[in-house]
Order: structure tokens, then C-alpha cells, then sequence
């Protein structure tokens, strides 16, 4: 039998018709997967306003040098939490204080509040100070989005100005709320490499120690201390046209995922920082994640299974 030509144009329309959609369908779901990784990216960065002198490079860039060309860093971590809130300081004691550091690192992690105001409160958080020495006391009185970020900051500069103490005594100072879980390795890891003044780290605020002799002196966020501490935070640093360095960690700082939002994703291996552990289950199935016993010894005095 023979094809005429019409018949053969017929046979190569239909694979080609089939073809032509199969490539639309992978079109779409590309689109799709592009667009859910630019919303993820937009909510990591929306604190993080640009201004016309500012630069933000991707945190994993191989461009990113250290200016100070040493290994050595101080970090400091102030946890912004209450007066009474005695057991999740001690549940974080533990988390922090069983992460091993590498050598040359110092990390400080101190909790942060503002002044006592009932008698129990003077006397156990006393003896807190007595027995582990990480309690800073703003004189503020407590709240939220109303200037205890900017308290907290602006204080740091006068509050370690020991002569006999480095020049910066940190590197780096960061907020943190009491419901992150911060891997301490890998937040050093990720700041060896970059600047250490007019830095803006984003998303949980790490910065450059400048930063905060600047915050203390401007005019500044003293005229604007009101509203979301992050949002403010960097209209403080637009205005200013401060940090110019800017970096972000958008995909190993994330918040929780569940419930899932655009802010979130699952767990995974390179995480710097997970926030919103609102609870004691979530921060069970995060600690079992990172398998943080794994380095517990084996006693005749216990048995773990």
C-alpha cells in the first residue's frame, strides 16, 4: 500500500500536536515551582528594605571575603524574652550550652528584658545571674514593637566598654526571639566569610558591631520607634543609608512548617536558624532532626533507648 504525501502529513500532525502539549504542561509546572521559590525568597528579604548605596550578595557567594583576614569572632546573641519566663531560659540553656563551638569562636548568648517590676522577680532572677552570669536588664519597661529592640542595640555599646575588653568586643550582635533554634556552627560558618563593618545580615538581625555605636548616637530610630521591630529595624538602616554590606540566609533561616505559609519549608541539613518552635512538641521534632543527642556517652548511671 501506498502513503501519499496528505496521508504523511497527517501521521507527523498528531505526535507533533501531542508533543506541543506535553511541553506546555512542563512549561506550567516550571512556572509554578518558580514562583513559589520567589515567594519564599520575597518573605525572607521583606524586611530587608534596599537603599540606592546598598548591596546584597547571597550569603553562599564565593565573592564574600572577610576584612579582617583572621578566624577569630565574638558573637553576640541576645534572646529578647520576660522577667518570668524562667523554665524556657533554662530549656535554652541547655540547647545552647551543649552545641559544640569551634576553636578561636566566642558566642555569648545572653536573655534580655526589661526592668524587674514584682519581688519574686528580684529574687530569682538573682540567683539566675549568680549561677550563669546571662541576663541583661534594660531599664525599659516591657514591650512589644514599641522600642525594645532599639533599647536593647543602643545599650550595647555602653554596657561592654571595658578598657581591658577587645576592640569591637563582638564582631556581630543579633535578636533573637525565645522561640528560635539557632545552630551555632553553622551561624559561624556563614559569617566567616563576610564583612565585619556596615554589615546587615537580615532576617534575624545579625549586624556589624558599628552598627550599634551608630544606633546609639543617631537621631535616627529615635523618631520612629513604633511598629514591627524587623520592619522598623530596617527602615532605620534605609534612612541612614547603613549596611551597605547586606547579606541574607533566606533558605537556611525559616520559620517552622506547620502551619505552611510562604515563610516556611521542611527541615533540612544546611539550616542556620529555625523560628516560631511555639510549642514543645515542635522543638522535640526539630532537636530530633538534627539528631542533637547523638553525641550523649554511654553510662552504667542511665539507660536512653
Amino acid at each position: 500500500m501506498r502513503y501519499t504525501p496528505r496521508l504523511q502529513g497527517r501521521k507527523l500532525i498528531i505526535p507533533s500536536f501531542f508533543f506541543i502539549i506535553a511541553l506546555c504542561v512542563l512549561a506550567f509546572i516550571n512556572e509554578i515551582r518558580f514562583g513559589s521559590l520567589l515567594s519564599f525568597g520575597r518573605c525572607a528579604l521583606s524586611n530587608v528594605p534596599m537603599n540606592n548605596g546598598s548591596s546584597e550578595t547571597p550569603l553562599l557567594s564565593s565573592s564574600s571575603s572577610s576584612s579582617s583576614g583572621d578566624n577569630d569572632i565574638r558573637i553576640l546573641v541576645g534572646i529578647l524574652t520576660l522577667p518570668d519566663q524562667y523554665p524556657r531560659r533554662h530549656f535554652l540553656r541547655m540547647i545552647y550550652g551543649t552545641q559544640a563551638i569551634p576553636n578561636g569562636i566566642k558566642i555569648d548568648v545572653k536573655f534580655v528584658f526589661c526592668n524587674l517590676t514584682k519581688e519574686d522577680q528580684k529574687v530569682l532572677v538573682a540567683l539566675e545571674i549568680m549561677r550563669y552570669d546571662d541576663i541583661i536588664i534594660l531599664n525599659c519597661n516591657e514591650n512589644m514593637n514599641k522600642g525594645k529592640t532599639y533599647t536593647y542595640f543602643s545599650s550595647l555599646p555602653d554596657l561592654f566598654n571595658e578598657t581591658d575588653s577587645p576592640n569591637p568586643p563582638y564582631h556581630y550582635i543579633m535578636k533573637a526571639d525565645d522561640d528560635i533554634y539557632i545552630r551555632l556552627e553553622n551561624l559561624v560558618a556563614s559569617l566567616k566569610p563576610l564583612p565585619r563593618e556596615d554589615l546587615y545580615y537580615g532576617y534575624v538581625i545579625p549586624f556589624s558591631w558599628d552598627i550599634a555605636v551608630w544606633l546609639k548616637d543617631s537621631e535616627i530610630p529615635k523618631k520612629h520607634l513604633e511598629g514591627p521591630e524587623d520592619k522598623v529595624f530596617g527602615d532605620w538602616m534605609k534612612e541612614g543609608r547603613r549596611g551597605k554590606n547586606r547579606f541574607n540566609a533566606k533558605w537556611s533561616m525559616y520559620n517552622f512548617h506547620e502551619p505552611p505559609t510562604k515563610c516556611t519549608h521542611e527541615l533540612w541539613p544546611d539550616t542556620i536558624a529555625v523560628h516560631l518552635l511555639k510549642n514543645q512538641e515542635k522543638w522535640i521534632r526539630t532537636l530530633n532532626y538534627f539528631n542533637v543527642t547523638s553525641n550523649l556517652k554511654p553510662s552504667k548511671l542511665y539507660h536512653i533507648p
